[in-house]
């Protein structure tokens, strides 16, 4: 690697990994929002609001890494334009090509990267975050008591007068439990209690001490002619284990088609999962490796439209770039949702888009590197501006209308 490769490259890094960081907090901050409120209230909630993020950052880096590979092209070479350092390589002999070298060969590297993210990294990542929030969502919610509150966890009421929550004991504790619509109710009450986790089930164990349990059999009708029958009795130690298995077991990985790995999707394309059909594992797979693909022609689109001549308006070849950017993105996102329900073939729905982006990248990049020929834009970039300078110029024509009518 030359003096020049490492230049290119640290003038590309720098607004690259600024844009990534910036985007991965952007994206993050909605979530972020949602997981406290998901968390608040349990046992550990700062841990677990972290445990959580770090789970999404592999989904989000998926998006943000292509716009921040854009974004650092865009910035690098025009930074470089600007200061004439490019016409300067020009007029020494080397080529914009050339100086391109090094940013492709680290697409590349990115590429490799955004196969293991997307093939690998995102599939455990997302079954652990849905895995971890389920756990959340299900928990108990004797872990939850509040002094002299009334909660409800199921077919269960309770209310404890005192806890301690660093020994996870209550006492005087009163708890009303419905079996069913017409098999009965059970009341207990009792002077203390306390939980414990057990190893083989996932269920904590509720350990109650000295009360008094009172269980009614049948459906509690007033106009019957009998009255069900209870049973009463004193205790000095009951136990029970709360909530289900069911509830606090999650599913194993491998049901959805965005928690397999690239190698699994490949040997499930033909099999239907529980929760995924053929068309879905199909659409997933090629969205998987065209959003990889998509990495490699990104210099080759941002190039030509970060460098062009001094008096020309760079905002608007920026504007042009990212409107080009956003509207691939939601063409492929959109044709991959078509393709998952069959509204469209996979070709075209997924296919189709990477193709003509490789096609006006490549148009774009041989015209601006081999050839003296003005730019296809040029025309879109004279008319944003005219618009721009016409806006600008009746603005203050019109306020100053409006202050003198005023007067």
């Amino acid at each position: 690697m030359t003096i020049l490769d490492r230049y290119v490259l640290r003038q590309v890094g720098k607004p690259l990994l600024v844009s990534l960081v910036i985007g991965l907090l952007m994206l993050m901050a909605e979530r972020f929002v949602r997981i406290l409120d998901l968390t608040l209230g349990k046992k550990g909630s700062l841990s677990l609001v972290f445990e959580m993020l770090g789970y999404l950052v592999p989904h989000y880096l998926g998006l943000a890494i292509p716009a921040s590979i854009f974004l650092g092209l865009l910035f690098g070479f025009n930074q470089m334009s600007r200061n004439a350092e490019i016409d300067a390589c020009l007029a020494a002999g080397i080529s914009l090509h050339r100086l391109a070298r090094p940013v492709i060969a680290l697409s590349v590297l990115i590429a490799i990267l955004a196969m293991f993210i997307f093939g690998w990294l995102q599939p455990y990542t997302r079954y652990a975050y849905r895995a971890l929030k389920h756990a959340v969502q299900n928990v108990e919610v004797f872990y939850l008591a509040e002094e002299g509150v009334f909660m409800q966890t199921g077919n269960r009421t309770f209310i404890v007068d005192k806890l301690e929550r660093r020994d996870q004991r209550f006492y005087r504790i009163f708890v009303f439990e419905q079996y069913g619509r017409d098999r009965g109710t059970r009341t207990i009450t009792a002077r203390s209690g306390y939980l414990v986790r057990q190893q083989r089930d996932p269920r904590p164990l509720l350990v109650l001490l000295h009360g008094h349990q009172l269980e009614i059999k049948g459906r509690v009708d007033p106009t019957a002619r009998e009255l069900p029958k209870a049973t009463s009795k004193l205790f000095s130690r009951a136990e029970t284990p709360i909530g289900r298995k069911s509830a606090l077991t999650f599913r194993p990985r491998g049901l959805d088609e965005r928690e397999l790995t690239l190698p699994e999707l490949y040997a499930t394309l033909d099999k239907p999962l529980k929760l995924a059909s053929v068309r879905e594992l199909r659409a997933e797979f090629h969205r998987r490796i065209v959003s990889i693909l998509t990495i490699l022609v990104l210099p080759f689109l941002a190039i030509p439209f970060a460098i062009g001549h001094r008096r020309q308006q760079r905002a608007y070849r920026f504007a042009v770039g990212l409107i080009i950017l956003i509207a691939y993105q939601e063409a492929l996102q959109q044709g991959s949702v078509a393709a998952r329900h069959g509204a469209l073939p996979i070709w075209l729905g997924i296919w189709a888009p990477w193709v003509a982006l490789l096609v006006l990248a490549s148009f774009r990049y041989y015209r601006s590197c081999f050839t003296l020929k003005e730019d296809i834009f040029d025309s879109v970039y004279l008319a944003m501006s005219k618009a721009a300078e016409h806006l600008r110029r009746a603005w203050p024509a019109r306020w100053r209308r409006k202050k003198q009518g005023a007067a």
